[in-house]
């Protein structure tokens, strides 16, 4: 629900990360981001499986891979990063929020994306940091 008392989506939500969290847990914002050097304003999820898997896939880290299904805990946004910039009408249904969100499951087994599309991922990232565009706007 959004700050004009609107649902933007009814969920399930997701949350891909490398972070072992119980059930239970919350997540909230303020902490270290999973792709930057920087603590985040905002916890990131999502309404789709593939969204959460690169969630997951691209986060910082050796640990393992892990999806969550989460609750959010209040008012959420757009992911303006991902809505604004890359894929207008937001098809990765992709939210934002500065309330926390509550952990419900975890995903036993999903599938990875590919060695090859994860490196493009990476390879693409790569060159948007070099060109000073992979800015995440929180």
């Amino acid at each position: 629900m959004n700050d004009k008392g609107e649902v933007l989506d009814k969920g399930p939500f997701f949350h891909g990360t490398k972070a072992e969290l119980k059930i239970g847990d919350l997540l909230e914002p303020q902490y270290l981001s999973n792709y930057q050097d920087k603590k985040s304003n905002y916890i990131y999820f999502t309404a789709t499986l593939n969204a959460a898997k690169w969630g997951a896939e691209l986060a910082r880290s050796e640990s393992k891979e892990r999806i969550y299904i989460v609750e959010p805990l209040g008012e959420f946004e757009n992911d303006p990063n991902l809505t604004d910039k890359r894929f207008p009408g937001n098809p990765t249904r992709s939210y934002r929020s500065k309330s926390p969100l509550k952990i419900i499951a975890e995903l036993s087994s999903w599938e990875r994306h590919s060695d090859e599309e994860i490196n493009q991922m990476l390879t693409s990232l790569k060159k948007l940091t070099e060109e000073g565009k992979n800015v995440i706007y929180d």
